[in-house]
Formats: structure tokens, sequence, C-alpha cells
């Protein structure tokens, strides 16, 4: 919880004022006694109250006013408010390691389906746009509503040389900033950030260390001055196997331009040799930008880690004036006080 204004707690200062207040009137009381021949008379004249019911009202009214103390102080509390424009960019790895056959039926294959699965998932929530990268980064489709389309694009993904993570990150920043005006574009300076993170989120899922483009980490910092968070997802193991894609999964130049030989699945086998996943950096990605880091061995944990992303970037923490509340329960405290007060000290006949 913070406070607008801090200085307004001083008000709280008259508490220990009308204790003071209370005690100077007591000690007059004391000296202005009245001399009587009988204490029977003065403890029948008296009403009846037990000690709790001289107490409570006095511990209801401090009370009272310390709520309206600390509410005359504006407090703001953090707290979670689901997103209802959020918009999630996907980018994939389409590099020639995605043809590591450690997940069934290859990387690339569970990839695709897995992230069709979450964009079914999706359907009716948040806008969706979908970045590949390989040796360089492209926008395939921008942020949209349209599920289909997004699906049709992954049936087509394809391999190519080459990870450029950075320039992925980069690529879908300026896709967030074609439809959403509180982002800068990556050739713009970033204007003044509010508090709380901006209502999109890169996810970059990656089976290997960038090899040309942009470092990562400074894209990374370019996400993070336009308050958009990235969460990374390093898939498949370091096993050494077989890299073997079909031959809708090529980039349309032929198996020459691999200089591998054709494999068992009808398209061709690169060696047992697949990239280790630069873990390092993509924890440094998530870290900078607020976002999270995922491991990945199999199609089912990345199943399970796609899943458990909406959560993280489609409810955000906003800040929410408490000051009524603080002032409601202050006020009400200190009618309960007179209340009580006035009703235990009422004429009795």
């Amino acid at each position: 919880m913070s406070l607008s204004w801090p200085w307004a707690l001083l008000s709280a200062l008259i508490i220990p004022l009308i204790f003071a207040v209370r005690w100077w009137a007591r000690r007059r009381r004391r000296r202005a006694a009245v001399r009587v021949t009988s204490i029977a008379l003065v403890r029948a004249a008296l009403p009846g109250r037990t000690r709790w019911t001289r107490r409570i009202p006095v511990a209801l009214f401090v009370a009272g006013l310390a709520l309206l103390a600390v509410g005359a102080a504006r407090p703001q509390a953090s707290v979670p408010v689901p997103m209802r424009s959020a918009t999630i960019l996907l980018a994939l790895d389409t590099s020639g390691s995605m043809c590591s056959t450690d997940v069934d039926p290859n990387r690339l294959t569970a990839a695709r389906k897995a992230a069709a699965d979450f964009i079914e998932s999706q359907r009716g929530g948040p806008r969706i746009g979908l970045v590949t990268f390989a040796g360089t980064a492209g926008l395939l489709v921008p942020p949209t509503d349209d599920t289909d389309a997004l699906i049709e694009a992954l049936d087509n993904l394809t391999v190519d040389r080459g990870t450029a993570i950075g320039q992925a990150m980069l690529t879908s920043i300026d896709a967030i900033a074609e439809i959403d005006p509180s982002v800068a574009a990556t050739g713009a300076t970033p204007t003044a950030a509010d508090r709380g993170y901006a209502g999109a989120a890169i996810v970059v899922l990656t089976d290997g260390a960038n090899t040309q483009g942009v470092d990562p980490l400074t894209a990374a910092q370019e996400a993070a001055l336009r308050r958009v968070r990235v969460f990374t997802i390093g898939f498949g193991t370091t096993n050494p196997v077989p890299m073997v894609c079909d031959n809708s999964q090529f980039d349309g130049r032929g198996f020459s331009a691999w200089g591998g030989g054709f494999g068992g699945r009808g398209g061709f086998d690169r060696g047992r040799n697949p990239r280790v996943i630069d873990e390092p950096t993509l924890k440094e990605i998530a870290r900078t930008t607020g976002g999270s880091y995922h491991r990945a061995e199999n199609a089912g944990q990345l199943q399970t880690a796609l899943n458990a992303l909406p959560g993280s970037f489609t409810v955000i923490r906003q800040r929410v004036d408490t000051a009524a509340a603080f002032a409601g329960g202050g006020a009400l405290l200190v009618v309960t006080a007179l209340s009580l007060s006035l009703w235990w000290n009422r004429p009795r006949t």
C-alpha cells in the first residue's frame, strides 16, 4: 500500500491531543472534589458500568480516528485487474535445429501444434500476433482475433538458417506499436512510462541461441523501456538426435542449400548435434522485462508452459484508491463509539 498524501498522517496527532485534554480535565475534577458523608450514596448515584463499558467506546473512538487519518492520506492498494484488451505476440523459432527429433515427430511440428492449441484456447480473448525468426525475423500475422488466420499461418511454417532472437523481439514491439499508441515503435523515443506494464506481451519460443542480428539483451532493454514484458521458453533437450524435417517444412530452396541428405520421413537428416539453449540469456531477457522463463523438454511441458502464460499478462496489477474505504470504516467506528457511550451513560430512572 502507498500513500498519495503522506503528510496528511499528521492529522493522527489529534489522538494524543485528545488524551492529553482528557487527562487535564480529570485532574481539574479531582481538585474540585466535593466531600460527602457517605460513600454508599455516591456509589448509588453513579451509573452501573463495568470496566469494559468504559473502555470499549474509547478504543473504538481512537481506532476510528486512526482510520480517518489514514484515509486522509489517500492510500492506494495494488490489486489484480483483468485486462480487457491484451495483446500477445508469439515469436516462434524456425531455425534448422527445430527439425531435431528429440520431441516427436520433431520440434517444429510439436511447437506448431502447441501454439495452435494455445491460440484455440484464447479464442474470443486477447489479440494474438505471430512472428517467426531464423536468420531474420518477420511478422507473419499482425495481432488479430481471427483464430483461423493464425492457425492457417502456423500450418505453413518452414525452417531456415540462423537464429535472430533479438530481431524477433524488436519486430514484435513494432507490431504492438501499430495497434497500441501507448507503446513506441523501435525507431521512436519512448514517452514517460506510467506505473505498471503495457497491455501487451511477447512470448519467445526458441531451441537455441542468438547467432546474428541484434543482441537479445539490447532488445530486452528496448522492451523494458516500453513496459512490454517478454516471456521466454527454451524448447528441446540436449540429447544428440537426428534432425529430420518433411518436405513441407523447408523454405523452398531445396535440400542442397542445407548440405544434408534425405532422412527417413520424406525430408532430410542434417546430423545428430542439436544446438544448446542459451538459458542464461533467456532468463535475463525475462528478468529485464518483468516476464518469466520456462523450460520445456517435450510437447506436454511446452503446452503446460503456454497455458500458464495468459494469467501472467492478461491479469495485471493496478493501483486503486482505497481512501473511501478507510474513511467509511473510521466514520463507522466513531459513530459506534459515541452511540455506545451515550447508551451506557443514559439517565436511569
